[in-house]
Parts: structure tokens; C-alpha cells; sequence
């Protein structure tokens, strides 16, 4: 039977972060089933492995859709391969996606670091119902590859957010992602990032959101690496680098479930 993980991703510890539901698979498995899996699951994300030659192919599916990417799952996909013996401890991981070829590293002390694509995200004006939906007024609007990005005038704003999920499920993106520089010494910037069209009224910590944010706020910072805490009610911390054209996200993940799948 396939071996399922369940995994926080971006944790500090059991309970916080991310979770994934990770699934080891020995052959390609038939979408249908995938993705009634994943609504069984019910996380915001579930991602299925399939060994190859060169690496795994991966691919993650929400609770209503499958997507083209998603970094705390990958994240934990990496995990789950160390942590099982699958892979050996200092092998680099490598994931054949619907975003390319994506990479993984741990370091010694458990930082896992995946190398992501870079979003760039272009100005727009704001959406007539943006405003209504979040509640605030956006300081600016962007658009990137996935999502909407709203930049707001202060990091309490973002904290306190209580958005119209319904209305925001209107908008024709992925989801809506919520940012501001951070008013905490340790952290640049803050985020929030909701996923209603998915399933998923607010994601804990979402990786691929930082394949956006990351680039932003370096340019407006001016530095390319960056610490960035996402707050969610779980919340979750991402070390930041961007490198051309990716975006190199780090972590620590836990493993709180082990079992098998029943087929």
C-alpha cells in the first residue's frame, strides 16, 4: 500500500507551519483517484511521488484542484525522502513538476532549502471589488503568474485582515496574496495569502506566494535575501534568496502523522 506522511512544512515545531500530506507512490496513479484523495485528506495541500531514473516526479493537489506549484509541499516532499531513507542524507533532491525541474538541499542542522522559479509581478489597476473583498484599501495592486499581490500601507493591517472570502473567490486568480514590510526588527517583510477558488480560505505558509513576494520586496529593499514571516493563525517563518531567476526558499520541517494509504 502507498505509504503516506502527513508533514509541517515552515515549522518551528509539531503543529505549526504548513502541513502536506506527502504520498510515496510506485507508479503513476490516475488523477481521478489523486485528487479524491487529497479531498480526503482535506489539507491545502497533498503531493504524490513517483520515483524515476533521476530523481521523483511530483505533484500536488488541493482539495478541489491540482496546481502547478507549490513550495511547502516540495518542502516536505524533501523531508519525507531524508527522513524515510529514500534518499541519502546528503543527496540533493530532485522533482520533475509541472514548473520544471525543482531542487532541494538540508543542511546539517535541518534547514531545507528548495530552489523555486521566480514570479515577477507586474502593476494593475485594483480590481472595482479588491477593496470591499479585503476590507482595505491596497497602497498598490499587482499581478503575477498566480495571484493577485496587495500591498498594504502597514504590517498591523495585514495581521488584523478578516477578508470576504466569497468575494474574493470572484476574483480570476488563484488566490490573493496580502503584504507590507514588517514593523518587527527580525523579520523584512509579513504576508497572508488566501486561496478560496482552491479550497482553501487561508493558507498557513505558502512557498509558491514567495516565488512573488521574494522578488518584490527586493526590489523595494533593496537586498536579495530576506526573512519573511507569514501570518497565519499557524504562522510560519521562510528564509528568502532570490538568484536570478529563482527564488531559493529555506525551512524546517516535522513529521506528526505516518501511515498507509488503502487502495
Amino acid at each position: 500500500m502507498p505509504v503516506l506522511h502527513l508533514i509541517d512544512a515552515f515549522a518551528a515545531g509539531p503543529f505549526t507551519g504548513n502541513p502536506a500530506a506527502v504520498v510515496l507512490l510506485s507508479e503513476p496513479a490516475d488523477a481521478h483517484w489523486m485528487q479524491q484523495l487529497a479531498m480526503e485528506m482535506n489539507q491545502a495541500e497533498t503531493a504524490f511521488l513517483v520515483p524515476r531514473s533521476d530523481g521523483y516526479d511530483l505533484r500536488w493537489f488541493t482539495p478541489a484542484a491540482e496546481v502547478d506549484l507549490c513550495g511547502h509541499a516540495t518542502l516536505a516532499s524533501a523531508h519525507f525522502l531524508w527522513e524515510g531513507g529514500h534518499l541519502p542524507q546528503g543527496a540533493t533532491a530532485q522533482f520533475h513538476t509541472r514548473s520544471g525541474v525543482l531542487s532541494a538541499e538540508r543542511s546539517p542542522d535541518g534547514l531545507i532549502t528548495i530552489d523555486l522559479p521566480t514570479i515577477h509581478s507586474t502593476v494593475i489597476p485594483a480590481p472595482p471589488t479588491l477593496a470591499r473583498a479585503l476590507g482595505v484599501t491596497s497602497r498598490s495592486v499587482l499581478r503575477g503568474d498566480f495571484d493577485l499581490l496587495c500591498v498594504l500601507d502597514a504590517a498591523e493591517s495585514v495581521r488584523t485582515l478578516r477578508p470576504d472570502q466569497r468575494l474574493l473567490a470572484e476574483h480570476d486568480v488563484r488566490g490573493v496574496l496580502v503584504t507590507a514590510e514588517s514593523d518587527r526588527p527580525e523579520m523584512d517583510f509579513v504576508s497572508r495569502c488566501f486561496f478560496p477558488r482552491l479550497g482553501i480560505p487561508e493558507d498557513p505558509v505558502t512557498g509558491s506566494a514567495h516565488c512573488a513576494l521574494a522578488p518584490y520586496w527586493q526590489d523595494v529593499l533593496g537586498s536579495s535575501t530576506l526573512r519573511a514571516w507569514q501570518a497565519s493563525p499557524r504562522g510560519g517563518m521562510l528564509r528568502c534568496e532570490v538568484v536570478g531567476d529563482r527564488v531559493r526558499l529555506g525551512g524546517q520541517a516535522v513529521t506528526t502523522l505516518r501511515g498507509e494509504v488503502a487502495t
